[in-house]
């Protein structure tokens, strides 16, 4: 199985060693970040540093002419030295024999919140989500189909793959988060997910569903939750549960086709962007339609119709692994089992060789490797070890 081992510029530049040792992992391929949200990353192994602290989502490269008089336009990086580090991140690991495919984030990003609050999700509360722009709105879809194009298309990337290609919601995992004391399970966090700006209460009209109707419903499916110690309904039968099926199926009917057409529109972006027709395109991944987050939910035969492949997150037990692979079994393309190798982080290296037959055994055809710069000596031993075992069964 072809391998793919995530990493951040800021692992590369500055370290001569870094493509050396990422190539000696036993992977083929680097997913190098792009464009990414904000974050505090160890950098365990860095000659010269050990903390790098990315303040707001940003570019790491110089953005184009394309974005002059734009009121939406992404942000420059600051953390980084030098004018471009993804390409010379990238070039550095080129030269280790490393084919590098672009890692893009795009419907997360606390600053365009921040600075323009008026594109962000508004819940059933009134309550904004900075960090999650409304892909509904047309000016966010513009500003985040033009970003997937450059962002994606660097020089020197044989593909990409993109993150939160779709709509973004509660769950974040945002600054100091204080969000556990009450327990959300899937269900009740989609309703805290629904989108309530100007752009989506017309949706919900456009399919015949009374805004204020669904935000009351809302919120009235969702005092019991605050009353007591939180709800533990899990997927689409929990959301009709929680909100009635009428109610939830004029959701869907709604945010479906929003997410599909952002989809759709980046992936054409991309492509009509790439210097080759042979330039992969994935998307970050989860097979129900209804979850948010960096793995957007998606219909897996449309999406497998629109991208060349999904990566889809796979840590965890068979059991998991089922649920997200299940859907794919006798579609083609590329399914990416994406692995968090951190232990650190709830990862698992030492049981990869394992786990990776087992996804295999479930049609994955490529692995994912989260996140090589991240993760101690240690872990990225284990890793070796576990592909090479793979290598050669």
């Amino acid at each position: 199985m072809r391998a793919s081992a995530f990493l951040y510029p800021w692992d590369v530049v500055g370290d001569p060693d870094a493509p050396d040792r990422l190539a000696g992992l036993g992977v083929q391929q680097v997913t190098l970040a792009s464009a990414y949200h904000s974050t505090r990353a160890l950098t365990p192994r860095h000659p010269g540093r050990r903390i790098v602290t990315a303040e707001h989502a940003a570019v790491l490269y110089p953005p184009d002419a394309r974005w002059a008089g734009r009121e939406l336009r992404p942000y420059a990086q600051s953390w980084v030295a030098g004018e471009d580090p993804y390409a010379e991140a990238a070039e550095a690991l080129a030269g280790a024999g490393l084919q590098v495919h672009s890692w893009v984030v795009l419907a997360h990003n606390s600053r365009l919140g921040a600075e323009h609050p008026d594109t962000s999700v508004v819940n059933a509360y009134g309550d904004r989500y900075p960090w999650a722009p409304c892909i509904a709105q047309p000016a966010v879809r513009a500003y985040l189909v033009e970003l997937a194009a450059e962002a994606a298309v660097r020089p020197g990337a044989a593909g990409t793959e993109l993150e939160s290609c779709g709509w973004y919601g509660f769950a974040h995992l945002h600054a100091h988060d204080k969000t556990s004391g009450v327990g959300l399970g899937d269900a009740a966090q989609y309703l805290m997910s629904l989108c309530f700006c100007a752009d989506c209460r017309a949706g919900y009209a456009s399919v015949g569903q009374d805004a204020e109707e669904l935000r009351t419903a809302v919120r009235h499916a969702l005092e019991p939750v605050w009353a007591g110690s939180g709800s533990g309904e899990q997927g689409w039968a929990g959301v009709e549960e929680l909100l009635g099926a009428g109610l939830a199926d004029a959701t869907r009917r709604w945010r479906g086709p929003v997410a599909r057409g952002l989809q759709e529109a980046a992936v054409a972006a991309v492509r009509g962007a790439a210097p080759e027709p042979g330039f992969q395109v994935l998307l970050h991944a989860d097979p129900a339609s209804h979850r948010t987050g960096a793995n957007v939910g998606v219909e897996p035969a449309h999406v497998l119709s629109t991208a060349d492949g999904v990566v889809l997150p796979c840590t965890g037990g068979e059991a998991a692994r089922e649920a997200v692979l299940g859907p794919f079994a006798g579609l083609s393309g590329v399914l990416a089992a994406n692995f968090n190798v951190v232990s650190g982080m709830g990862g698992s290296p030492g049981t990869l060789e394992q786990d990776a037959a087992h996804a295999a055994s479930l049609g994955a055809n490529e692995l994912r490797l989260y996140h090589a710069g991240l993760a101690s000596g240690p872990d990225l031993s284990a890793v070796a070890t576990a592909l090479s075992a793979v290598r050669g069964g």
